[in-house]
């Protein structure tokens, strides 16, 4: 059996692992545990990949405002492939919707100046495929596409020419803090030790605490379904469009064009795969939403996008097991945010003070503690803007 020592040993391999990671190598020696033979299988690897600063509640607003300036000018050892390219965003509501399309409108104004109000007449102009019910939209010019492989891809990079290592196939099945150090099981046989464990583990995250005698803190992995099209036309200007009820979004991708209906389907951890019922709604809310009839699904895929119960992430140490740090519960935000959230989590783990473009962030409204006892609790979100 080999036994090592680490700084900080971060479980899970996806973007909020690896962004993570990436920075704490800076004050340690660092290793990334990813259960599969390869980095970002599940979650990260299934993204639609769009950085939208109206988002999400204040919080993750905040978060994907403070990352943007990662994105658009990467630090040199990330390389040299751009990690953005422009796309646009487009929020639709129709008559019943109008009122919470206004809201939302008024809301991301404060965060997002360039946003502009757009009236049936202008929605149908940009999106021409879209039916006649639409009777307002949010501009948001601003929105980035992501390139994910490109990211998670730099974050490695950065995080390997500090000294950091990666290890696949390495599970974690149990783990146990002695004085000042934990001491990781892992399911070949191996043992680490480390003085920080990050659980960056997505849908596993409360499944790694568990093995970690830390209390799991009701994390819910629910599944989103999407599907590839035929885009019937050329959709290479076509913005981003989001309907403002959660109820669809339609994302123009190589030609094509990426549907989901925006499910969230309660789902134990797994490798997700998308159900015909899924599929089936994807088609019938594009249908219903737009003039376009695709004659068949071309691609088909399922993520698992993970929540606390009051829908924000979860950064910081745990109170009741020392050396212990928590980065998930990302939800459907985890790639647009990855570069604040990473700087936010390893500030906390390692106590060096929060960033001071992270100062407004409310930290104690993202902390473990604030979960603690309360699992089972209903969700209750910081604002209802998603």
């Amino acid at each position: 059996m080999e036994h090592k020592t680490y700084d900080a040993v971060v479980v899970g391999g996806g973007i909020a692992g690896v962004a993570v990671a990436a920075e704490l190598a800076r004050h340690g020696r660092v290793l990334v545990l990813e259960r599969e033979a390869s980095l970002a299988y599940h979650t990260t690897g299934r993204s639609a990949a769009i950085s939208m600063e109206s988002y999400g509640n204040a919080i993750i607003r905040e978060l994907t405002c403070a990352s943007r300036s990662f994105f658009e000018a990467p630090p040199p050892e990330c390389g040299q492939e751009p990690m953005t390219s422009p796309r646009g965003a487009l929020i639709i509501g129709d008559q019943v919707h109008a009122a919470k399309l206004l809201a939302r409108f008024q809301t991301v104004r404060q965060q997002v100046p360039t946003a502009c109000w757009l009236d049936r007449h202008a929605v149908a102009k940009m999106a021409p495929f879209l039916g006649d019910q639409w009777t307002a939209g949010i501009h948001e010019p601003s929105a980035l596409d992501l390139d994910v492989h490109a990211i998670h891809t730099g974050f490695v990079r950065m995080l390997k020419a500090q000294g950091g290592a990666v290890r696949t196939n390495a599970e974690v099945v149990s783990g146990h803090r002695t004085g000042l150090a934990w001491t990781l099981q892992l399911a070949d046989g191996d043992r680490l030790s480390a003085g920080l464990v990050v659980n960056a583990a997505g849908a596993w995250a409360d499944t790694l605490a568990e093995r970690c005698n830390a209390t799991p803190l009701g994390l819910r992995p629910l599944l989103r379904t999407v599907v590839v099209v035929d885009a019937q036309s050329d959709v290479r200007h076509c913005p981003y469009i989001g309907t403002v009820d959660e109820q669809l979004f339609i994302k123009p991708e190589l030609g094509l064009l990426m549907v989901s209906p925006c499910d969230e389907t309660p789902s134990e951890p797994c490798d997700a795969l998308p159900d015909e019922l899924g599929v089936a709604t994807a088609m019938h809310r594009l249908e219903r939403a737009t003039t376009l009839r695709p004659q068949r699904v071309l691609n088909r895929w399922a993520g698992l996008r993970v929540f606390a119960p009051d829908r924000s992430p979860v950064i910081g140490t745990d109170p009741s097991a020392e050396g212990f740090v928590w980065c998930a519960a990302l939800g459907g935000y985890g790639i647009q945010t990855a570069p604040a959230v990473a700087r936010l989590c390893a500030s906390l783990a390692t106590c060096n003070g929060v960033p001071s473009d992270l100062a407004s962030v409310p930290a104690q409204a993202l902390a473990p503690a604030r979960l603690l006892g309360a699992a089972q609790g209903p969700i209750v979100e910081v604002d209802d803007l998603k």
